[in-house]
């Protein structure tokens, strides 16, 4: 597990620094419309392009997405794991992924002034911002990360982490579970499509997803 001072690490996709944004995550729940078109389909989605990500760096992987009765979905994948590390006090940092903005999907007015760059797609055809939205439009949400060098949960609630970083029991596997309650105060009330999903995953060929609706079982 790697050591140092967070300012000496590098920046990739967020800000070691800041641990919570709480402007950012604010921000975007003043303007759902905006961060969500479409609603919880678009959040689902946000959170599969993670396991995306992560399958086409290493060539194929594997997503389950789980649509359960209470409304709340689960995306689990069997990827690395989200980045953990060890800093200069001896305290494990998860990179800060639910609640800062992913650097590659905001301010893109500062980091190409001209307005040349095309933001990345989503399935929905909508623009892909990140976990953080996932995690300010959601009631609740515990990220899950299993790695080489440990296991961690934690709890957020509109993208404010509630619980510590808290060490679980290895199971000998790696990747991400993210269960999270979208806040049906913010987002339109459109029903999940749990084909629409599965028929979106082709927009990833190196990922296999799989979706498992569990909303008709008591």
């Amino acid at each position: 597990m790697d050591h140092g001072s967070r300012a000496s690490w590098t920046n990739t996709t967020h800000d070691w620094a800041a641990a919570v944004d709480a402007d950012h995550l604010a921000g975007i729940r003043r303007d759902p419309g905006r961060y969500a078109p479409g609603g919880v389909d678009h959040l689902v989605l946000e959170v599969v392009a993670y396991a995306a990500d992560e399958a086409a760096g290493r060539g194929a992987g594997r997503c389950v997405v789980t649509l359960r009765a209470d409304g709340s979905v689960s995306v689990r994948d069997d990827g690395r794991g989200t980045d953990t590390r060890v800093d200069e006090r001896g305290e494990v940092v998860k990179k800060p992924v639910m609640a800062t903005k992913d650097l590659r999907f905001f301010d893109s007015s500062e980091n190409c002034p001209d307005g040349s760059a095309e933001a990345e797609r989503l399935p929905d055809g909508r623009p892909r911002r990140g976990m953080s939205v996932v995690a300010a439009l959601s009631s609740r949400l515990v990220h899950t990360n299993r790695r080489h060098n440990g296991a961690w949960t934690q709890r957020y609630e509109h993208g404010i982490p509630v619980t510590g970083l808290d060490t679980i029991e290895p199971d000998g596997t790696t990747g991400t579970c993210v269960t999270f309650l979208p806040d049906a105060s913010l987002l339109p009330q459109s029903p999940l499509d749990a084909d629409r999903l599965a028929r979106w995953a082709a927009h990833w060929p190196a990922l296999d997803l799989r979706v498992e609706d569990l909303r008709g079982r008591s």
